[in-house]
């Protein structure tokens, strides 16, 4: 079985690394062949290093996407987040559509473009997966595919996790760090704000911002305004930053919105206590005052961060907690058995209706 998963970012992030580590879990298996699939950009180097096989698109588009689809014969479209999942409803033909959301994104909790045009792809689809409760619960119109959907929440691979970070032999002194995209639903603005209510507690403290995007020049102009060039390092992306985050003390996250982050789980592995908005999967991961801190108010974040950064018990409680935790949430058999299941259930439908594939 050949299964085409569609994304429309070319660059490396959340849910890029969540299809990663789908195509990862199926790696090996017998009769199932899976591709990365995406404009073609600066993501294949990260694919490349992690040795999945990619597919480039000049730009995500209907006729592209058709035109891969004459050319790879797959038997299952795999689209994830709303607007892949648009493209390819329009170019999947009679091949079997399974949407995954990745995200509770603002802009489609209510009557917008977005919203409506998620609509004609539901529909299309055979199934779909949310990564969270309040991704489904918030989608606009979320009550009309509710027979078809289920929840999935991410998983990564804690072992994997832990041998990419031993490749990386340097030792790093930062306090606290950020991982993620610079960009709106990051809000990196009110992290540049946390962070200078933090200094002006902590004087001494190191941070790092691990990540790169469309505000990079807007957050840096930002640091440079609050004085903070001292104490923020902005390193950009990197495409192996789990040494790094597993030598800082602390991990935040200021999003507008979330799905479950990949940098949150690996955060939580590598025993580092995460300190963020109270946003979707951020609810479900992290518990108040026992592996992490949730707050909606800056100057609480700010303090939160500083008392996990001064207080060496605290922290190696909340680190220890952080990582029990980790191996109870990460279960990678119940996740791909999840997807195995809507696999099968597709195949035999199509079976019995006699189209071209079902999965033995």
């Amino acid at each position: 079985m050949k299964i085409l998963h569609v994304l429309s970012s070319d660059k490396f992030s959340g849910a890029e690394n969540v299809v990663c580590q789908i195509i990862g879990l199926f790696k090996g298996d017998d009769g199932i062949e899976m591709f990365y699939v995406s404009p073609d950009g600066e993501i294949k180097n990260s694919l490349k290093e992690m040795d999945v096989p990619y597919i480039p698109l000049k730009k995500l588009s209907v006729s592209s996407v058709r035109k891969v689809i004459k050319e790879q014969k797959p038997d299952l479209i795999y689209s994830h987040d709303m607007r892949a999942s648009f493209v390819c409803a329009l170019a999947c033909g009679k091949v079997p559509l399974v949407s995954h959301i990745h995200n509770n994104a603002f802009d489609s909790r209510k009557l917008s473009l977005k919203s409506l045009l998620y609509v004609f792809a539901g529909l299309k689809a055979k199934h779909i997966f949310w990564v969270s409760q309040s991704a489904f619960d918030g989608y606009a119109f979320h009550k009309l595919f509710r027979k078809k959907s289920s929840v999935l929440y991410n998983v990564i691979d804690i072992d994997a996790l832990y041998k990419k970070m031993s490749c990386d032999d340097k030792t790093y002194d930062f306090d606290v760090i950020y991982v993620g995209r610079l960009t709106s639903p990051k809000n990196p603005q009110r992290l540049m704000h946390v962070f200078k209510l933090l200094c002006e507690k902590n004087p001494n403290v190191k941070i790092a911002v691990v990540g790169a995007g469309e505000l990079e020049e807007e957050t840096k102009a930002l640091c440079k305004e609050y004085d903070l060039q001292n104490n923020v390092s902005f390193l950009g992306f990197q495409p192996n930053p789990s040494k790094m985050l597993h030598d800082s003390k602390v991990m935040v996250i200021t999003s507008r919105w979330e799905g479950l982050p990949m940098c949150a789980l690996e955060a939580m592995a590598l025993g580092v206590p995460i300190v963020g908005t109270p946003v979707d999967g951020l609810k479900y991961l992290v518990e108040q005052n026992v592996d992490g801190y949730l707050s909606d108010e800056d100057d609480e974040l700010a303090s939160d961060i500083a008392f996990l950064v001064d207080d060496k018990n605290l922290h190696d409680r909340m680190s220890a907690n952080s990582i029990k935790k980790a191996y109870v949430v990460n279960d990678k058999t119940a996740y791909k058995t999840e997807i195995n299941r809507i696999i099968n259930e597709i195949a035999q439908n199509n079976r019995k209706r006699g189209t071209k594939w079902a999965r033995t």
